[in-house]
């Protein structure tokens, strides 16, 4: 009994060391094939995962669950900027696109958003973009409005400036223009560059978008928005205010405004753009304070009105009121260090109002320091042989 057992027991065995040995074969394939699914997975989340990572920064894809998602980039054009100082980088077939979703990404709830336009000369840091950032930051009820502008950069400079300072930048493009040098007042490369911006403006009325446009050489004191003409289709700050907002004697401003998107303001800018043909040589605030009296203007029956200076106000003719001043404009001033002097100036008589107590602000009586280095002598040396047009 033992031996057969034993010799049972020993064939059981060699059965089943047998089997075993068989199944291992079968067992390793699986093992492989498991480890090869594996990594084929792992392959497929990185390359999606690098993919996302690249839209994500160029700003195409932003985590709806980040509460600082609206500081990412929103416009870099598919790609990163590299040294060099072209738009070479950016997909220019794209800028319909780009335009629209920064805009979007801007956007307030009534589809209104904040331009201001930028090159390099006014990128330095401390420089004119530096100032105007600062003013919003710390006026009244003015830093959400920061969520909402856009600054249209018009050199390569300027755009790289406006990702390392801002959210929402969009790289406006003009074929064989060089935008980037501060541009000698009323030089053809000046009149290029404001006309290139009543084209643009244009554009963005056509996408059904509202706006305020503000040159950056404006200080922002107080949220505008209750200041202006709620039935208004087209408003513009003034250098001289008459005192009745539909006199077209109001000599407007084209640095400072207020636009309501319809085909009153599309047939408006449309008129504005073309009647540089008109009037070569001069800019289009020249040009706006010509066609204002034009017949096609009531045609159009676009409502224009004039914004005082009371609340608008600039070096040309200052807001005499700090309790309702909303913005202050370096008009009237040529030369980029000029410019820069005085916009300091104003921005240090206002931080000094913000530090008095309240009884002290309704009391005193407040004046501005400026002009100092704006020499509105100089001013007067560059008009043209026209007495009809005052300049910015």
């Amino acid at each position: 009994m033992r031996r057969i057992a034993s010799s049972g027991g020993t064939r059981i065995g060699k059965h089943r060391h047998h089997r075993a040995v068989s199944s291992a074969p079968t067992a390793i394939s699986g093992g492989v094939a498991s480890i090869r699914r594996f990594f084929i997975a792992l392959l497929l989340f990185l390359g999606v995962s690098f993919v996302s990572s690249i839209f994500y920064r160029a700003g195409w894809l932003t985590s709806p669950f980040d509460p600082m998602s609206w500081r990412q980039p929103q416009d870099l054009g598919g790609l990163i900027p590299t040294d060099d100082d072209s738009f070479d980088f950016i997909n220019l077939d794209n800028e319909d696109i780009r335009l629209e979703r920064v805009l979007k990404a801007a956007s307030m709830r009534d589809k209104t958003v904040i331009l201001t336009t930028l090159n390099a000369a006014w990128t330095r840091p401390g420089s004119v973009i530096d100032l105007f950032m600062e003013s919003l930051r710390t006026g009244e009820e003015t830093s959400f409005l920061l969520n909402h502008l856009v600054i249209v950069s018009l050199d390569m400079k300027a755009y790289k400036r406006c990702l390392a300072i801002h959210t929402h930048c969009f790289a406006l493009t003009s074929e064989g223009v060089d935008f980037s040098g501060e541009k000698s007042f009323m030089s053809k490369g000046y009149l290029r560059m404001m006309w290139r911006r009543i084209d643009f403006l244009r554009v963005v009325l056509e996408k059904g978008y509202s706006f305020i446009f503000s040159d950056a050489d404006i200080m922002w004191f107080r949220n505008p928005f209750p200041y202006f003409y709620p039935d208004a289709d087209f408003q513009m700050a003034c250098d001289h205010f008459t005192g009745d907002s539909s006199d077209l004697r109001n000599t407007a401003n084209g640095g400072f405004g207020y636009v309501r998107s319809n085909n009153r303001t599309i047939e408006f800018y449309k008129f504005w753009y073309i009647s540089r043909l008109n009037y070569p040589g001069y800019h289009d605030q020249d040009v706006l304070n010509y066609i204002k009296y034009d017949e096609l203007i009531a045609d159009i029956g676009i409502d224009m009105r004039f914004l005082s200076t009371t609340y608008f106000g600039g070096i040309c003719e200052p807001s005499r009121d700090f309790e309702k001043v909303c913005t202050m404009h370096a008009n009237c001033c040529i030369g980029m260090r000029s410019k820069i002097h005085d916009l300091k100036v104003i921005l240090e008589e206002w931080r000094y109002y913000l530090s008095l107590p309240p009884n002290l602000k309704r009391a005193s009586v407040f004046s501005w320091r400026v002009p100092q280095n704006c020499s509105l002598d100089m001013l007067n040396q560059s008009r043209p042989p026209s007495n009809e047009i005052d300049w910015r």
